[in-house]
Formats: C-alpha cells, structure tokens, sequence
C-alpha cells in the first residue's frame, strides 16, 4: 500500500493542476467566444484522442514498464499546455492554438490512464482494491474539489497564464513520485509480445467471452453519455446567471460530496453487492442530475450537483472492483484501455453533441417566444440557460431506466 500512496499524491497534484487548468480554458474559451459549442468543442478535443487511443496505451501497458509509460505520458502532455500558454503569452486571440495544444495533451494522457489502472492492481491485494479505488476518485476528481475555487480565486488577481504554469509544474511532482516507485520495484519482466492489433484483439476477446463484463460496459456507455452533458454544459449554464468566481466556489462546495462518498470507500469500502450499489447509485445519480437542472435557482442546482458527486464514487466503486476481480492482470492493461474506449464513447458523443444541441435547440425552445417557453418554461424557467436545464432534466430521466437494467442483470450480478 505504501507505493501506491506515493504514487496516489503524485495523481492528486496533478489532478489538483488539470482542473484549474480545464475550468479556466472553459472560462476563457466562454468569455471570448460567448459560445457553449466552443467549450464543448475544447472539452471534447481534451478527451477523445485519450478515448480513441486507449487501446493502444493498454497494449504498451501490458507489454512495457507500466510506471515508465507513466514517466513520459506525463512529461509529454506537459508540452500541449506549453504550446497553449505560448499563443497566449504572444497576444493570439485565435481558438486554433487551444484545440491544438489540448489535443497534444490528451494523446500521451492515452499512455498514463490504462498504465496507472493496471499498477494499482499489481501494488494492492484483492481486499485493498475498494479502498484503493475510493482514493483514486479523491484524486482523479479533486478537479472538481479544489481546482474550480482555486482557479476562480486566481482568475480574480491573475489570468489563465498564471495556472498553466502552475499545472506544468505539477506534472514534475507526479514524474518524480512515480520514479521512486518504479526504482523499488524494479525493471518490468520481459513479455511475449505480438502484434499490436492481435494484442487489441484478444483485449478485446477478453472483454467478449465475459458477457457480465460485456453487459456493464454497454450500460454504462448510456449513462456515461447523460453524465457528460452535465459536465459539459454545467458551467456556461450557472455562468448565464453569475460570475467564474461564483461558478468556481460552487462547483467546489458542491463536489464535497464526491469527496465524502470517496472518504467513507477510502476508509470503510464496499464489502460486497456491488452489482446492487452501482445500481441504486446510477438511479440517484439520475435523479440528481435532473435536480440540478430543474430551475434558476443556484442553490438548488448545487444541491443536485452535490448530490450527484456523492452517489458518484459508489457507481465509479462497484464497476471497477468488478473488473479488477473478473479480469487476469497480465491483460489489464489492454482491457482497461478498450473498456475505457467503449463506456467512455457515450461521453465523448455528449462532448460533441451537448454544445452544439444547447446553441442551436434547446436554448431556443426556452427563449423569451419559444417554442416551450409558455408551456415546459413556465416550470422550469425561461431564457438564457433554461434550455441547458432541460436538457439535464431530460438526461437524469433516462439514467434511470439504465440503473435499473443493471440492477436486474443476471450476468452483472454473477461478477461479484
């Protein structure tokens, strides 16, 4: 456990410096642009390069040193965030140099996840995986904990220049951390190796022959795809009714609940009846995300985005334990990496799609003589980010049916 501690607060640094820096690209990109399909656009580039070549960081993962894979992915996808904060310091206005530099980042970000994924297990025993898996989502989501008031409360004295920088340096902590862990483990034992696509292939053979594996990952691509329009459509709704300070100390009051649900895992995990717990939590989760869309009121969408990041680590819990259980470690890699292109698909497609149907559908259905205005807007509101609303009301509602198929999934149930 000690090693995967180390390695554990490297993750947080860094995760502390890519959530400052991905809220304030959103608040920048929002602020001179005005438009929401340019920060889907940004967050989509800043995730599906990862998304597409996970595979393939899963295959090196399994054929390389896991913690050296780690070493260059983090010292590489530093070179994007240079590039942008470059165009920046020269006065470009342009949005090009950002889709460029969050592009490059993301690619060797493809390299860290399946080989971070895959170390956990090689470090820990089977009775550790839960706790370890709690304190993964304190650091992989401190983005949501720390980093929106700490860039919020930067961007008031500073601008995003001053993060960026601050987010290279943390990749230095992470390299270091990761050294000394790979030091006192050792050279990685030498592996039969094949080609890369029959090595993807049989990742994903792995994946097929297990048909409660088969039956999770398709589920939970649907709910991932609902959960991505709340994360990208999120801040330019509370944003039409207040400032990027606000918006920043919000999201982090709010996010206290993925801290104390990642806590309550870290300390006490979760025993057994996974399959259950990812289902009742996918259920809230559902219901949370339509709360947090159901009118003006700030208060109340925090309420439902505190609540959802509290049910979160639950769902995020219970469907990684039944992979590392179900899943020889000498595939992890691969598997992890293919398992992350097919649930994560759902979230990309909400990436591309969410910006561009709040700009062009929904937000007109809402304004003042639309469409819903007079029927649907005089429930939940009408004008500026009410067609945001609606739409996460419309995504908590169809989580809910997909929580309950998992719930009832026999071939879910037999993993635990």
């Amino acid at each position: 456990m000690k090693k995967f501690l180390t390695i554990w607060v490297g993750e947080l640094i860094s995760s502390i410096g890519s959530g400052m820096t991905a809220f304030a690209l959103s608040v920048y990109v929002y602020q001179t642009t005005g438009s929401a399909t340019y920060v889907s656009l940004v967050t989509l580039l800043a995730y599906l390069p990862t998304i597409l070549l996970s595979p393939l960081g899963g295959v090196l993962a399994d054929r390389y040193d896991r913690r050296l894979l780690m070493i260059v992915g983090d010292l590489f996808s530093g070179l994007g965030l240079l590039y942008v904060l470059w165009n920046i310091q020269t006065g470009s206005d342009s949005m090009i140099p950002i889709f460029l530099g969050v592009t490059f980042n993301a690619v060797f970000v493809a390299l860290l996840d399946p080989s971070f994924k895959a170390t956990i297990t090689e470090l820990l025993t089977e009775e550790e995986y839960a706790k370890a898996s709690g304190m993964v989502q304190i650091a992989g989501n401190a983005k949501y904990l720390i980093s929106p008031a700490l860039a919020g409360i930067l961007l008031a004295v500073a601008d995003i220049r001053l993060i960026l920088l601050l987010d290279i340096g943390t990749f230095l902590i992470t390299v270091t951390t990761v050294a000394i862990v790979r030091k006192s483990i050792g050279k990685a034992v030498k592996k039969e190796r094949h080609s890369i696509v029959k090595e993807i292939r049989l990742g994903f053979a792995e994946i097929n022959k297990n048909k409660g594996i088969r039956t999770l990952v398709i589920l939970m691509a649907f709910v991932c795809f609902f959960v991505g329009i709340l994360q990208t459509l999120t801040s330019p709704m509370v944003l039409a009714v207040s400032d990027a300070g606000t918006v920043g100390v919000m999201e982090s009051i709010c996010a206290v609940g993925m801290l104390v649900g990642s806590v309550f895992i870290g300390i006490l995990g979760i025993k057994k009846n996974y399959a259950t717990v990812l289902s009742v939590a996918a259920m809230l989760s559902g219901v949370f995300i339509a709360l947090a869309g159901v009118n003006k009121n700030i208060f109340v969408t925090g309420a439902g985005i505190f609540l959802f990041f509290l049910v979160l680590p639950f769902m995020n819990t219970s469907a990684d334990v039944l992979v590392r259980k179900n899943i020889p470690n000498e595939v992890q890699g691969r598997v992890w990496g293919i398992i992350s292109l097919l649930s994560q698909a759902g979230t990309v497609l909400a990436y591309a799609l969410s910006g561009v149907l709040a700009d062009y559908v929904f937000e007109p259905l809402f304004s003042d003589g639309g469409i819903l205005s007079n029927s649907i807007g005089i429930l939940i509101g009408t004008g500026t980010g009410r067609g945001i609303g609606f739409m996460l009301v419309l995504s908590g509602i169809c989580i809910i049916p997909a929580a309950f198929a998992i719930g009832r999934s026999r071939s879910i149930r037999s993993l635990q």
